[in-house]
């Protein structure tokens, strides 16, 4: 019996849980139906893929889309139009918009304005405030909501959780992984004199390590007084590293790709503002100890941290200047990039960027080449290289930190539940972003 396919991609490489190797793999109403070699079978479309490997598809699980409220930055469609454009199929959008996401309502409205705008697939966190910990077991629960995500030091929006009574509140109202953007609060304050005017350089002074791993040790204790799942993101020290090695029972651990690739002063030196993020870009030693947790297993997921800005407000006098950069479109390049380089291999940018946020979150249906998960496919050329330009960016901020770099390996098609989003770099689909859907919270009917 011939076998029948929606989809049908033929002759590439496709890394799927029995390893990297040459496979078919064919499609049907949105889910993989087979992994295999199907020469002979039918199929309605056929993607050759030879030469090129077939990944499951990328989920950025840190990704500020500013909608609503500064869409002037940003907005859910033209930051989804970025991620499909970079490879990536899935994004978990972050709380600190204009009113920030603290209420059913506010998620709510997201998720209406999401729908058939966005070219990805979403999940939205709820933010935790000292107002709404009572609610947040309850908003942790609606559909499309992907977890809690808690600010422990002031950054960019209003949402700020600093009071250990507080999150410890928070950590009990709940049972889903909380994540939390770790910055002591108290000590940012106190180092706020160290930034100095129109230097850029000193924010990873004023920010410092310290700021960082007693913000972490501190969440981490209570997490566990708690007994509740806990997610840091963006970590940036190797001071923080052993603490988060002995709490990986319970603690999982994000790093970003700048984190892992630029360092300072350099990039302060060549970037000014445009290199400033919260948690800083810090020194060469500290990036060598992510790439050492990264060989290590300890990092678990690797995020974007895409925050952007437009130029007038990241050409103003340091530090009256926001932090963030654009990333969702350049996450994927970056560690091909790395692959190419030796630093990490291709299993493992498969773990950092589609398994490993699947198995944290537990995300329905994705993060694998398997029976019955969703058709999300990254199609990427290894060989491929290619300059990152400014005017490649779809973010309405319209730059990159990675300007004039040149990258080795790129996306070359988006696969969205079997429908290519993505070709040669140009959309194709629109609008065909759904929620995501989680184990925890599947409605069963």
């Amino acid at each position: 019996m011939t076998e029948s396919f929606d989809l049908l991609i033929r002759g590439g490489i496709a890394a799927t849980p029995n390893g990297i190797a040459p496979a078919d793999v064919g499609v049907k109403n949105g889910k993989i139906a087979a992994v295999g070699s199907f020469a002979s079978a039918k199929a309605r479309e056929v993607f050759e893929a030879q030469g090129l490997h077939v990944l499951p598809g990328v989920i950025d699980t840190q990704v500020h889309f500013r909608e609503p409220g500064n869409e002037h930055k940003e907005d859910l469609e033209s930051g989804s139009r970025a991620a499909v454009l970079g490879g990536v199929t899935a994004v978990f959008e972050m709380p600190n918009t204009h009113p920030p996401t603290t209420s059913r309502a506010a998620i709510e409205d997201k998720l209406a304005r999401a729908r058939h705008r966005m070219h990805c697939d979403y999940a939205f966190y709820a933010g935790a405030t000292p107002a709404n910990i009572a609610e947040l077991k309850t908003l942790e629960r609606l559909p499309g909501v992907c977890g809690v995500k808690a600010f422990l030091g002031s950054s960019t929006g209003t949402l700020l959780l600093n009071k250990n009574d507080d999150i410890l509140a928070a950590l009990k109202s709940g049972t889903r992984r909380m994540a939390v953007h770790s910055e002591d609060e108290d000590r940012l304050v106190a180092r706020k004199h160290l930034a100095v005017k129109g230097d850029p350089r000193s924010h990873p002074v004023w920010r410092d390590a310290e700021a960082a791993r007693a913000s972490t040790e501190r969440v981490i204790r209570l997490a566990r007084e708690a007994g509740r799942r806990l997610h840091v993101l963006h970590v940036t020290t190797a001071e923080e590293l052993p603490l988060l090695a002995d709490a990986h029972d319970f603690v999982t651990v994000e790093t970003t790709p700048q984190h892992l690739t630029l360092t300072a002063p350099e990039c302060y030196e060549r970037l000014g503002t445009y290199a400033q993020m919260n948690p800083p870009i810090r020194t060469a030693e500290h990036r060598e100890a992510l790439w050492k947790a990264v060989a290590d297993g300890l990092i678990d997921v690797i995020g974007s941290d895409h925050a952007p800005h437009t130029r007038e407000e990241k050409n103003k006098t340091y530090p009256d200047t926001p932090s963030g950069m654009p990333g969702v479109q350049t996450l994927a390049t970056i560690l091909l990039d790395h692959v190419n380089a030796e630093r990490l291999s291709l299993e493992r940018f498969v773990d950092l960027t589609s398994a490993g946020a699947a198995r944290i979150f537990g995300i329905a249906g994705k993060g694998r080449i398997a029976l019955g998960y969703d058709a999300d496919f990254t199609i990427v050329d290894l060989k491929k290289k290619r300059k990152i330009e400014n005017s490649w960016i779809a973010s309405k901020c319209g730059w990159t930190p990675f300007d004039g770099l040149t990258t080795t390996g790129w996306p070359v098609a988006t696969i969205l539940r079997g429908k290519a989003v993505m070709r040669d770099h140009a959309l194709t689909q629109s609008g065909q972003g759904e929620a995501i859907r989680f184990t925890e919270t599947l409605k069963r009917e």
